[in-house]
């Protein structure tokens, strides 16, 4: 584990001296990929720091233990001992840092919501989740826009997509692919029945370094509509909203959020590529051992991931077995903890699945 640490940060400084010569520095291109690559290293390189820090720590007192000074020798072992007890969590976090991130995880998202099984409920329910997803984007500092929605009935949404810009965005919220259930008494139940409703969300990623998603114009089918919703007579009145069908997949992508058409055509674009790319890494995945697709981070939409259960104030996630009473903070935001659960236990899971190989 040593010699591991030591190539991390000897990989980090190669980076930081190349990044530093004159022709790096003037190559622009050149210089946001080896900065990318510094930042990708930037958790091993301090787990690598700290573990390197025990190593010298434990070398020194663990040569006090043969002092002369029976009293300083005795300290010595005491403190060996707690040193021995904090190699493991040391070593674990190298290991976990040196997971092959995907370079899309540091990249912007769209995340879109779709009411599933449960009429008017499910699409209350959807609004729930998007205001969810809103207020956590405000806490940590992302830029977040509802480009396109479709209301429900008695309200909430029967569809909505939101464009979320922040560095990290798709690494946060990519656990959140599945389909989301809801347990709770609706306004429309007389009787104080509990229904079961459901929702569903897909995290696309806005970006990959690896994947170059090209459209052809001619492949490109483009409407213009009249938006709906709040915005005033200019939104109402003119065929600002832009809808763009990729005639060769079928897949489509709309904004209304802009008054200008243009800006709204910009937006949408981005949508369908976001779309096109994870098509593109969907196929790719079809590649892989069959026993990850079951692990946490698969995206596999047909699952039922989460519960949320108003009448326990209980949230549960099924796939790591997390159960939280405090649910309405949930709603309102406050979903760091349950994210960082996810992340922590895919990098358990890929973790063992490298031990194997």
């Amino acid at each position: 584990m040593i010699d591991k640490a030591r190539r991390v940060l000897d990989e980090v400084r190669s980076l930081e001296e190349e990044m530093s010569l004159p022709e790096v520095v003037s190559d622009n291109a050149r210089f946001r990929e080896l900065g990318r690559r510094r930042a990708r290293l930037s958790r091993a390189a301090q787990a690598a720091r700290d573990f390197l820090r025990w190593s010298e720590d434990h070398a020194e007192w663990e040569e006090a233990t043969r002092s002369d000074d029976a009293e300083f020798a005795s300290e010595a072992r005491r403190e060996v001992a707690r040193l021995d007890a904090a190699r493991e969590p040391l070593e674990q976090a190298v290991r976990l840092a040196l997971i092959p991130k995907d370079p899309a995880d540091e990249g912007s998202c769209v995340v879109e919501v779709r009411s599933g099984t449960g009429g008017d409920e499910a699409a209350l329910f959807a609004g729930d989740l998007v205001r969810m997803y809103l207020r956590y984007a405000e806490t940590v500092g992302w830029k977040a826009t509802l480009v396109d929605a479709s209301e429900g009935a008695s309200g909430g949404f029967k569809e909505a997509v939101l464009q979320i810009d922040g560095v990290g965005s798709f690494g946060r919220l990519r656990f959140e692919n599945g389909v989301h259930r809801v347990q709770r008494v609706p306004d429309t139940e007389s009787q104080g029945r509990v229904h079961t409703s459901a929702a569903t969300v897909v995290v696309l990623p806005e970006t990959d370094d690896e994947i170059e998603i090209r459209i052809d114009p001619t492949e490109l089918r483009v409407d213009t509509y009249r938006a709906q919703g709040a915005g005033g007579q200019h939104v109402n009145k003119t065929e600002s909203a832009v809808r763009l069908t990729h005639l060769p997949t079928g897949i489509v992508a709309a904004c209304q959020s802009e008054r200008s058409q243009i800006q709204n055509r910009e937006t949408a674009m981005r949508m369908l590529k976001a779309k096109l790319l994870d098509r593109e890494r969907s196929q790719r995945r079809e590649t892989v051992d069959a026993a990850r697709r079951d692990a946490v981070g698969t995206g596999d939409r047909s699952d039922k991931i989460r519960t949320y259960n108003f009448p326990q104030n209980r949230l549960t996630d099924h796939r790591i077995g997390l159960t939280l009473y405090r649910l309405e903070s949930v709603m309102q935001g406050d979903i760091g903890e349950i994210l960082d659960a996810l992340r922590l236990a895919d990098s358990l899971q890929r973790l063992e699945a490298q031990s194997r190989t």
